[in-house]
């Protein structure tokens, strides 16, 4: 009797033992999150918060900007997480790429899913998209935290399933002009909430009809781009000082919203062209920035 009492005291000190070892392992695992995008309903919500439509002809999206934008605040959310990637869900007729929607593909840390246009220019399947990439995420332990931007009650489900493998769902809105443009069930079902408002939008997207620079002139090529980068980056060191801009350098290749608009808004101002939706164009100007900052420090 004594023997199986030790035996069994053994064993229970072995399973108290792997479990201390797994509780360890856990706390020096970083905690990872992920940011979903509906494309549909960023497009929908944000071109009638800054456009006053929502007809994607009518007005421009700055993709580019948007998302780190989106990124850069899901860093100040998730001060002690690391960015797994952007989801970005579009539909897409016959689910072959825009020229838009691929530029959006090559962006660094962005993943872009689609499904299908109907006649009426609807998506279709994007939601069961969502479900499944938030579902084995959250299964495999790949994220501890996922930002969700939607508003569409079906994605009730999707966050269901991350929340029953123990993800956090945290969903992110855009401002409506009037009412509510997320659905009610959606809300009550996810972990927190927030909305962005028109200050946020107003920098990505604006009327075709109202540009703030034509593209007039030769497009400039990726060296002119990069040299403007450049210029700019010289420009600021001299302005704001070393000491400002070296805290930029841990985020490398991302600058903060403010600065990359700022950027953004000189450059185009020196080459008298717009970058708003030329993504190529929007690296080779912060290659320019980063490559001068760098030979610096």
């Amino acid at each position: 009797m004594n023997d199986d009492l030790a035996a069994l005291a053994a064993r229970i000190d072995h399973t108290n033992e792997l479990l201390q070892r797994m509780l360890a392992e856990v706390a020096k695992t970083p905690s990872t999150h992920a940011i979903f995008v509906d494309a549909g309903y960023l497009y929908a919500a944000a071109g009638r918060l800054v456009a006053g439509t929502e007809d994607r002809r009518a007005f421009d999206v700055d993709a580019e900007g948007l998302i780190e934008a989106l990124i850069d605040r899901a860093r100040t959310i998730f001060a002690d997480s690391r960015l797994l990637r952007v989801y970005w869900y579009d539909g897409a007729r016959r689910r072959i790429h825009t020229a838009e929607q691929q530029s959006i593909a090559e962006l660094p840390d962005v993943k872009v899913r689609l499904g299908n246009l109907n006649a009426n220019n609807q998506q279709k399947g994007v939601d069961s998209l969502i479900r499944t990439d938030l579902e084995s995420l959250a299964r495999h332990r790949a994220i501890s935290d996922a930002a969700l931007l939607g508003g569409d009650e079906d994605l009730v489900s999707a966050v269901e399933a991350a929340q029953g493998y123990g993800a956090r769902v945290h969903l992110w809105g855009i401002e409506a002009p009037e009412g509510r443009n997320q659905a009610e069930p959606l809300l009550w079902e996810v972990d927190s909430q927030r909305t962005f408002d028109l200050d946020f939008f107003k920098p990505y997207v604006s009327r075709r009809t109202a540009a703030a620079y034509e593209a007039a002139g030769a497009r400039p090529t990726r060296d002119d781009v990069r040299f403007v980068g450049a210029q700019i980056a010289a420009k600021w060191l001299a302005a704001r000082g070393r000491e400002s801009l070296v805290e930029l350098l841990p985020g490398h290749p991302y600058l903060p919203g403010s600065v990359d608009q700022d950027l953004l808004v000189e450059a185009e101002g020196l080459l008298q062209y717009s970058l708003r939706g030329q993504a190529d164009l929007r690296r080779a100007l912060r290659d320019g920035f980063w490559e001068h900052l760098q030979a610096q420090y």
